[in-house]
């Protein structure tokens, strides 16, 4: 469990030397990377290093390569260590590289809060807001079933509510599950899957007029098509679901080619949202400069964490552009209190995603944030208020699980 004090520890950069920092993967319920960093004054801080099917390799790259680069330094100097991790390596960028240096962050940013004895919001300059509004996830076999999960989350007090349903002719729709939560990577090696584009074209619509029809038109809906489209089918989806007005649809179509918005933009005025497989601020310049997007959703612990999505949040904001941030099981409430701390301070904020973690997950990482009213709010505990309980994380050993794969009914590879 992390240490505290009943004053906070200033001291001096000798307080501040890291002189232990290590690397806890556990599996209660799904898998965690974590990184502990401990100072000469016994201060502790945490970060996530989870990258969804491809956890070890991150594990390696801290234990290997990054943590022998953290003893005897000052865990005070957060953008020294940051830069030195980004550009001492050379080999910039990528979701391996830029989880661990995001665990990192935000482990210092855990620290000096916690030497400071403030929450991370008051560091990045106080609340904005109360509270962060979030958004659910509901899903069902078939349009009726969607809807009374929707439904269902309304009665929950959630004000805002993703909604997925399945696909006539398709097993394994993209995030639909019976589970209490959608957890993908379910299988040691990648589950295969079936997918075709104009079935669920011809049923997404349908989803949405009787979404509005049953529960009228405060609920914000969102819905996300998770990379399945090609630009010109993305703006035919999203065209057709103007009438529903969806806070946004997310991941229209894949976003290595940046340009193919403008495409979407040209034809359609439903808001979208893309970014949570993004690592860095040039993965988002040409879509956040020129307003092909209304919500950015790189997450903290994918995106080289609070130091770097800090300026990715401010060059949205000069452009109109607000957080979205990704928040799926996949990250661990580490991840999630940060993002919380982020949300409450961040002036452009738009909404943040929320899927409940398993009991097991709650019980081995301790949190002071709470679900109320549709929003969730953090609490003031010296840095980002969540904690390991190490013993019990031993318990949970890691379990090799992997992404599924999608391929189109004629066996050729797509996106998933």
């Amino acid at each position: 469990m992390s240490t505290t004090h009943e004053t906070p520890t200033r001291g001096s950069s000798r307080d501040r030397e890291i002189v232990e920092a290590k690397v806890i993967v556990t599996c209660p319920g799904r898998n965690f990377v974590t990184l502990k960093i401990v100072t000469r004054s016994g201060v502790e801080g945490l970060g996530d290093a989870t990258l969804n099917g491809r956890e070890l390799a991150v594990a390696s790259y801290l234990t290997d390569h990054v943590v022998p680069n953290l003893i005897g330094r000052d865990a005070g100097q957060i953008e020294d260590i940051w830069q030195f991790l980004y550009r001492g390596a050379y080999w910039r960028r990528g979701p391996v590289t830029m989880s661990a240096i995001a665990a990192v962050d935000v482990a210092l940013w855990d620290i000096l809060g916690k030497m400071a004895g403030m929450p991370i919001y008051q560091l990045l300059g106080g609340r904005s807001r109360e509270g962060a509004l979030v958004y659910g996830h509901a899903n069902g076999r078939d349009i009726a079933e969607a809807s009374d999960a929707v439904g269902r989350f309304i009665e929950q007090g959630f004000l805002a509510v993703r909604a997925q349903c399945g696909v006539p002719g398709i097993k394994k729709a993209y995030g639909v599950s019976n589970a209490r939560g959608y957890e993908p990577a379910e299988s040691e090696l990648p589950l295969e899957t079936t997918w075709n584009t104009p079935r669920y074209l011809g049923v997404v619509p349908k989803l949405f007029e009787q979404l509005r029809a049953d529960h009228g038109a405060d609920v914000e809906l969102l819905h996300d098509a998770h990379h399945r489209l090609t630009p010109i089918e993305a703006a035919r989806l999203a065209k057709s679901l103007e009438s529903y007005r969806l806070f946004w649809l997310e991941d229209a179509t894949p976003a290595e080619d940046q340009k193919a918005f403008e495409l979407i933009r040209k034809h359609s005025v439903t808001a979208l949202a893309v970014g949570e497989v993004f690592n860095s601020i040039w993965d988002c310049k040409h879509l956040i400069e020129n307003q092909l997007i209304d919500y950015i959703r790189t997450t903290i612990v994918h995106g080289g964490g609070i130091t770097h999505l800090r300026r990715l949040a401010d060059f949205a904001a000069l452009h109109g552009v607000r957080t979205g941030f990704h928040g799926a099981t996949d990250l661990s409430p580490v991840t999630m209190g940060a993002a919380l701390h982020f949300d409450t301070w961040v002036p452009n904020f738009g909404i943040q995603e929320y899927m409940f973690h398993t009991d097991e997950t709650d019980a081995v990482f301790p949190h002071d944030y709470v679900l109320r009213n549709g929003r969730l709010h953090v609490g003031d505990t010296p840095g980002h208020g969540v904690t390991i309980d190490e013993k019990l994380a031993a318990k949970y050993p890691y379990q090799p699980k992997q992404l599924p794969i999608a391929r189109l009914e004629d066996g050729a590879m797509w996106n998933w």
